[in-house]
């Protein structure tokens, strides 16, 4: 049995149960929400979001959050849009889009760990520093790109699925490795749950939290690089309210507010339960704001639901101290 658990990941059945309840629910709701067009769209969508989620994940195991990923993402686009315009290669204008996030995400984390400023409010000013920078890029202007990034988001013939989204999900792949099988991985779990017992045993903990900005700087660039090929456009406006998203898809998968727990794959079901969510939502007719108020009631109820399985997982602990050390007090 012990080497059964190994192999099957029972902690994602739970949202594994939540994503399919949603899919036959809309199912039943829409006769044209189950047909391999729906999925394959919903798929093709949440590339940008996905990769956000990686580095939302990392920076709020640290009991950190970053506002701004929304913003980085218009201003890689806005530069890599820039470039493009200017005549220069994709590939440069890919690296440079992406060293434009990871330097406001080093930014970020150095700011927020090296004088100990709360990364709410540092990122909070980040997210108007990156917007008003792609503002200035694009000069307030949608610049149209067309074929030259187009490849990146179109689906590939006879699979229907682009190869944004199979990056996305390779990252996804390496993000949980990188969490679960590498001392950097704990090192951002510990210093989430007791930030200081890490540092009295030792290890320097700024440059992991800084680490964590960054990846999340360059994952927001890299949501940048989908963005400006699913929509063909370098848009100053792209990625207003995808921090929320984030940080909602991320909280949905069980990642803890307080930091020390989460999972980079939980993130991605999140992720995939938004997607659904708000699609169906669409197709059965609901409004804006009904949507809006819908997802937000699910954002709530995940988090207390959430609350609870930490409290039982506690208290599950508390009892197997008890049951092995049964002369001693726990």
């Amino acid at each position: 049995m012990n080497n059964i658990k190994k192999f099957i990941p029972w902690e994602y059945f739970g949202l594994v149960f939540v994503l399919l309840a949603l899919i036959a629910l809309f199912g039943v709701l829409s006769e044209h929400f189950l047909t391999l067009l729906t999925f394959t769209t919903i798929a093709n969508q949440i590339p940008a979001l996905a990769v956000i989620a990686i580095g939302m994940t990392f920076v709020l195991l640290i009991a950190g959050i970053d506002l701004s990923v929304g913003s980085l993402l218009a201003l890689s686009g806005a530069v890599i849009g820039w470039l493009l315009v200017a005549g220069q290669p994709l590939w440069l204008a890919a690296l440079a889009g992406l060293g434009a996030g990871a330097l406001c995400g080093l930014v970020n984390g150095f700011i927020s760990a090296h004088w100990a400023i709360p990364s709410f409010i540092v990122t909070l000013g980040m997210l108007e520093i990156g917007r008003g920078a792609a503002y200035l890029t694009t000069g307030s202007q949608t610049h149209y790109l067309g074929a030259p990034v187009a490849p990146i988001a179109t689906p590939i013939p006879g699979l229907g699925l682009s190869p944004s989204l199979l990056l996305a999900v390779v990252l996804v792949i390496v993000g949980q490795l990188l969490l679960s099988k590498t001392v950097f991985g704990r090192y951002l779990i510990a210093i989430g749950t007791n930030e200081e017992a890490v540092r009295l045993s030792g290890i320097r903990t700024t440059p992991v939290k800084i680490t964590a900005f960054v990846l999340s700087g360059l994952m927001a660039g890299l949501g940048g690089l989908f963005h400006v090929a699913y929509l063909e456009s370098a848009d100053p406006n792209a990625g207003i309210g995808l921090e929320l998203s984030a940080i909602a898809a991320v909280v949905i998968g069980g990642t803890s507010l307080a930091g020390g727990r989460g999972s980079v794959v939980n993130s991605f079901l999140g992720v995939l339960i938004i997607a659904v969510l708000q699609t169906g939502l669409a197709q059965v007719g609901a409004s804006e704001p009904t949507k809006r108020v819908i997802t937000g009631v699910v954002i709530v109820v995940a988090v207390i639901l959430d609350v609870y399985r930490h409290r039982a997982g506690d208290f599950k602990n508390y009892l197997g101290r008890i049951i092995k050390r049964p002369g001693q007090t726990a």
